[in-house]
């Protein structure tokens, strides 16, 4: 118990909207409704190579991305857009030349990660 007027809880594993209650020696609290939000998925993104300057932007594919709070490029923050719960776009970040893990992050948990390339310019 944190207080007469607040209690911290951990939800079991579930799905959908459930009514949490409170039980004490004096009886059983009104419900009130806690909604599980799934994790969300990538399933690709677009385009997957860029250069190694800042300022592509990349569309992430996917389920769940409506809540989207973080997009990392590795573990660089990307500037994002919400367009759609499957739909995201990001500003890729300068980095090395190589592949890079992007991923997104919401109140469901972080995706499974998407491979962006990023290409350095040739040179002479």
């Amino acid at each position: 118990m944190a207080s007469a007027t607040q209690i911290t809880a951990v939800p079991p594993p579930g799905s959908g909207t459930a009514q949490i209650t409170v039980v004490t020696p004096g009886g059983t609290s009104n419900g009130i409704p806690y909604t599980y939000v799934a994790a969300p998925v990538l399933t690709g993104l677009s385009p997957a190579e860029g250069p190694v300057t800042p300022g592509t932007t990349v569309t992430l594919f996917g389920s769940g991305l409506t809540t989207t709070n973080s997009v990392l490029f590795g573990t660089t923050p990307a500037p994002f857009t919400t367009v759609s719960d499957a739909w995201v776009t990001a500003i890729a970040p300068a980095g090395p030349a190589g592949p890079v893990n992007v991923t997104v992050t919401t109140p469901g948990g972080t995706t499974n990660s998407a491979v962006y390339t990023r290409v350095a310019a040739p040179g002479f």
